[in-house]
């Protein structure tokens, strides 16, 4: 029975198995299961204080776990963040880490990947490499942030609400883009997100979240309808499954 567990899973990229985690001795997150494969979105849905952030912290391994296990290509890891990101993780957290003095051009000099990598991954960026990172817009600034991560080209992205303060024909695009570069480059992405809609869009699975505790899961093909259905069962005993 363990040889088959141990094959399984090194079909994932990311892994988590039965984690605790939290802050301090205080479990947020409390027995969570999900796995993440190369070239797959996986959306991580839930209300607010869900636990979600917690979890993605944990799995990039910003945050220590208290209990279980995160996977890296099938292998239990406890290294920090730095470490982690070293072997091919990278994190884009929920406050745009742009660095507003500095220009775009600097900025993407601070991460690993390099500018043209970056240009090439979003053209758009090429014109404003002059321009002072704080006089972009949000969304700009969210695709120099997005674009930093992925020129490092990574084997795993993990994002903290990349939707968050922006229009939605501007989110639309930056998932398209994040799409289209998953699917082209095998990098296995999970996204916190809070507009389920939009997530649904790009993401090939869902997990939803709620109390620490992962309440529903689904594919793609179950879409709007499958999240609603385990919101539901999840808030009326009523609608739960047999």
């Amino acid at each position: 029975m363990s040889a088959t567990v141990t094959q399984l899973s090194k079909e994932y990229v990311l892994e988590a198995r039965d984690l605790h985690a939290g802050y301090g001795e205080v479990a947020v997150v409390k027995g969570l299961n999900l796995h993440v494969k190369a070239a797959e979105i996986v959306a991580l849905f839930g209300p607010n204080g869900a636990g979600k952030t917690t979890t993605l912290l944990t799995i990039a391994g910003d945050i220590p776990a208290l209990g279980g296990e995160v996977l890296w290509n099938g292998k239990p890891t406890k290294l920090p963040l730095h470490r982690r990101a070293r072997l091919g993780l990278a994190l884009v957290p929920e406050e745009r880490s742009v660095l507003m003095s500095m220009s775009v051009r600097d900025n993407l000099l601070l991460g690993s990947g390099g500018i043209e990598t970056a240009v090439e991954l979003f053209p758009e960026l090429g014109p404003l490499l002059s321009r002072r990172a704080g006089l972009l817009s949000g969304g700009e600034q969210q695709m120099l942030t997005l674009a930093r991560a992925l020129a490092t080209q990574p084997t795993a992205l993990l994002i903290d609400e990349l939707s968050l303060g922006l229009a939605p024909i501007i989110v639309d695009r930056l998932l398209a883009r994040l799409s289209d570069i998953a699917k082209s480059r095998n990098v296995a992405v999970l996204l916190v997100e809070q507009q389920a809609r939009r997530g649904l869009k790009v993401a090939d699975r869902w997990y939803l979240m709620r109390r620490g505790q992962v309440v529903g899961e689904g594919d793609a093909g179950s879409g709007a309808a499958g999240l609603e259905a385990a919101y539901l069962a999840d808030h009326d005993p009523e609608h739960a499954p047999a």
